[in-house]
């Protein structure tokens, strides 16, 4: 899992089955400053994360793993929206 900020929504009118009413978003991997910290994603969206918001994100079979038995061709789905975090000896959080 990674922490990432939502940068944009990503619109396609084909996709693949299993895919459908599956909202994709643009995330930009952070570090706990805030700082970008690698390269962006496409991530799945199924619980309405926003625009410049904050979230956990995870990657690979865990990901799949949430579409049950559903055969679904995605490497990324935001899992949770940051409302704030702690770092020990610092904090941070959603801006």
């Amino acid at each position: 899992m990674f922490l990432g900020k939502v940068i944009g929504s990503v619109w396609a009118t084909q996709k693949e089955a299993g895919m459908e009413n599956l909202k994709l978003m643009v995330v930009q991997p952070i570090d706990w400053r805030g700082t970008d910290a690698g390269q962006t994603v496409i991530a799945a969206d199924r619980i309405g994360a926003g625009i410049g918001e904050q979230v956990i994100v995870s990657r690979g079979t865990p990901a799949r793993i949430l579409f049950s038995n559903q055969n679904v061709p995605i490497d990324a789905v935001i899992v949770g929206i940051v409302d704030s975090y702690e770092v020990h000896g610092a904090s941070g959080g959603a801006d």
